[in-house]
């Protein structure tokens, strides 16, 4: 080691050192006599800075500082999934049995159980020649998941020597491969990469299968792609994490990578619990054996909290290449945008609006563009899918975090204080909120759903539209002046949001509900109205209309028409036609008298 490459000044995470010129930038380094994780940030002839990821308290100028020569890395292979990691990937449940509830400082633990036995099936055969991406071995990570072992990216040659199938440790050795110039390569269970440079991929594609939520105002009029970006801003108590609790529970992602960012302790610890309680409605098994959570709550190392979004793209990515549909849920971004102005601050950066740094833009661009499907390189299809809640203060949807966010995701649930507080969940707003991927996912859901489908989305688009404008009326002058028709609109409107838009979590038909069910409770919305319409053009009354008792009836269909019973939407249409036919036939002798 160098003795010169000694800490000079410390201010918060931030470490400098004085006069080093070995090390590089973005490099990993080991700082003070605990080794704490640190990452080179800044290289200046006089000054290298480095941002370290964890507490720094009792470190001192003259404590040494160490290079890597590597760049901040994470391990990846079997035993990522089901576990619990910090935002540099050190596995919790591991540090707790070493060092109790809290981490200590320069806590040591290996990302992945380096003692467990997998149990392997070679694939690979001597004389195959592999390139980066093949998959060389195969083994259950978990009973739904099946771990692809893949030759490194940057890594290519023919096998010379493959092990027979059995049971293996992560760092064992499986194959040997021999490159172009002759040089030896052990291929284990495991690899590195490094956390803020995205895996490659053979050829992007175009998202054109949507991920499929079963929430109703997702699914239908605001749609995200396999391989999509999303944001859920929404200020405090709207309903943000519950919404990604929700997607992380029902989407039909293979792998769910929840990533809670500067978020409360407690509503971690509830998706911890939730999640090992909750079974998988596609495996009937625990959700855990298809999750992989990253802790980095706000009382963690805020420098931690930048790491932690990469470290978790990084992990999707790689599940990606094994031909998997991965969704992450970055819970918030904001928090990781407050970690940058933090750490932006102490390095005395010029700052741009509200005091965040001027490269904020750049590195949400850089976070959504490593979302999205692909041709990975072992010929397969996989996808990483982005949904990312952002924490605007006193939901103020024209700060630079949300405004930056909306430049480079292409769908937007905005959350409105006052639906949350009406109890309105999921408190999307249906007017704020758009979804980009209608060109992309329409002739998926033509094909699967029928034209039908699209048509009846645009109808309930309108009839929302219109009810908004209506409302605007109403509170200058009231609903009383309004003409019948308009009124109808009013209470079909009424019936969608309430009927439709609106979803319970914790009823057992209502929680998830499939695409099937979603378009025939359109229909039947969509029936009701025109059959009404009917009847206001003949100049009856709505009132004779809505004391027929039909549209709170359909508000209700959500609960009394179970998910395997579509067949009981014919009865509310046949319902529909005999109650509206008898007042069409006494509005008819009403008009002859």
């Amino acid at each position: 080691m160098n003795n010169s490459n000694v800490i000079y000044g410390i201010n918060g995470p931030v470490v400098t050192v004085r006069e080093a010129d070995s090390f590089e930038m973005m490099e990993m380094v080991h700082v003070g006599t605990q080794k704490l994780v640190g990452e080179v940030i800044g290289i200046t002839d006089s000054l290298t800075t480095i941002q370290v990821y964890e507490e720094t308290t009792g470190l001192r100028p003259g404590d040494p500082v160490e290079g890597t020569g590597a760049p901040m890395n994470v391990t990846l292979g079997p035993g990522i999934i089901d576990n619990i990691f910090d935002g540099i990937e050190r596995p919790l449940k591991a540090i707790e049995e070493q060092s109790g509830a809290f981490i200590k400082r320069g806590a040591r633990v290996s990302p992945l159980d380096e003692d467990k036995l997998w149990n392997v099936t070679v694939t690979a055969r001597e004389g195959d020649e592999l390139k980066g991406g093949d998959i060389y071995a195969v083994l259950p990570e978990t009973p739904i998941i099946e771990h692809r072992v893949m030759v490194h990216p940057r890594l290519s040659g023919k096998v010379i020597k493959a092990m027979p199938d059995g049971n293996y440790r992560v760092n064992d050795t499986i194959c040997v491969i021999e490159d172009e110039y002759g040089e030896r390569h052990d291929l284990t269970l495991c690899q590195q990469w490094p956390i803020r440079t995205s895996r490659p991929v053979k050829e992007r594609l175009t998202p054109s299968i949507p991920l499929i939520t079963g929430q109703r105002i997702m699914d239908t009029l605001f749609p995200i792609a396999k391989g999509g970006t999303a944001a859920i801003p929404g200020g405090f108590g709207t309903g943000k994490t519950m919404n990604q609790h929700q997607l992380a529970k029902w989407c039909d992602a293979d792998i769910i990578i929840y990533v809670g960012c500067g978020e409360r302790g407690n509503e971690m610890s509830q998706v911890l619990e939730e999640f090992s309680e909750l079974i998988d409605p596609k495996s009937n098994r625990p959700m855990t054996d298809r999750t992989v959570l990253i802790a980095n709550t706000s009382n963690m190392p805020v420098a931690a909290r930048e790491a932690s979004i990469y470290t978790g793209i990084t992990l999707a990515e790689y599940y990606r290449d094994m031909g998997y549909h991965v969704a992450m849920m970055a819970d918030s971004t904001s928090r990781w945008a407050e970690a940058l102005r933090e750490i932006s601050g102490r390095l005395e950066e010029m700052p741009a609006e509200e005091g965040f740094p001027a490269y904020l833009p750049s590195r949400l661009a850089e976070f959504y563009e490593r979302g999205g499907r692909a041709e990975v390189l072992s010929g397969g299809e996989g996808s990483v899918t982005l949904i990312g809640a952002v924490s605007p203060q006193g939901s103020d949807f024209s700060e630079p975090v949300t405004q930056n966010t909306k430049r480079f995701t292409r769908v937007f649930w905005a959350l409105d204080k006052s639906l949350a507080y009406a109890r309105h969940y999921p408190a999307i707003n249906w007017i704020n909120s758009y979804s980009e991927y209608f060109n992309d996912l329409d002739p998926w859901f033509r094909e699967n759903l029928g034209d039908d489908f699209i048509e009846y989305r645009n109808r309930i688009n309108a009839l929302l539209q219109e009810e908004n404008s209506l409302m605007e009326i109403v509170k200058l002058i009231g609903a009383d002046v309004l003409p019948d028709d308009q009124k109808l609109v009013i209470e079909t409107a009424r019936v969608i949001r309430v009927g439709f838009l609106q979803q319970n979590a914790f009823h057992a038909d209502d929680t998830y509900v499939p695409l099937e069910k979603q378009k025939l409770m359109m229909k039947t919305i969509l029936y009701l109205h025109s059959r009404a319409k009917e009847v206001v053009d003949r100049e009856i009354p709505i009132s004779a209309i809505t004391k027929l008792g039909l549209f709170d009836k359909l508000t209700k269909m959500k609960y009394d028409i179970p998910n395997s019973k579509p067949e009981m939407f014919d009865d509310y249409i046949k319902d529909i036609d005999e109650q509206i036919g008898l007042l069409l036939g006494i509005g008819g002798s009403a008009d002859g008298n």
